[in-house]
């Protein structure tokens, strides 16, 4: 079942992603792609201090398909108006910076499109359904 795994941790950690995704609420799944984008961001940043290129390489893009393909993806811009616009661009713009991240090995870039994230992120986590001040700060 799990054969092209290389360990069972894995493996579950597959199961649990998949699980969470196909139970999520749409505002939770939007959680769940920050979280994503800022993991592969600090996989890069590992890559770039241990000078991996390819892993480095791998995990700026996957941040740059997360951000692109999941984030700016589910916009609505017709509903959301000049805020949706706004994210649309900052969206392309993180991208470019990432892109010059790999480039340049520029660790700068890459902790300021984790910072922008990190903040877009604690935002969506406070608007969440039924959340409470005190939720959205755990």
């Amino acid at each position: 079942m799990f054969g092209s795994f290389p360990n069972r941790a894995a493996a579950y950690a597959q199961v649990g992603v998949e699980t969470g995704v196909s139970t999520a609420d749409p505002h939770k799944l939007i959680l769940m792609l920050f979280d994503g984008a800022l993991l592969s961001i600090g996989t890069a940043s590992a890559a770039m201090e241990n000078r991996d290129i390819p892993g480095k390489g791998q995990a700026i893009s996957k941040a740059i398909e997360i951000i692109l393909n999941g984030l700016k993806a589910s916009l609505d811009l017709n509903a959301g108006g000049e805020l949706a616009a706004r994210l649309s661009a900052l969206y392309d713009y993180m991208s470019e910076r990432l892109v010059y991240a790999n480039l340049h090995n520029s660790r700068p870039a890459l902790d300021e499109v984790h910072g922008l994230l990190e903040s877009l992120r604690e935002a969506w986590a406070g608007i969440a359904p039924g959340a409470t001040a005190t939720t959205a700060a755990a």
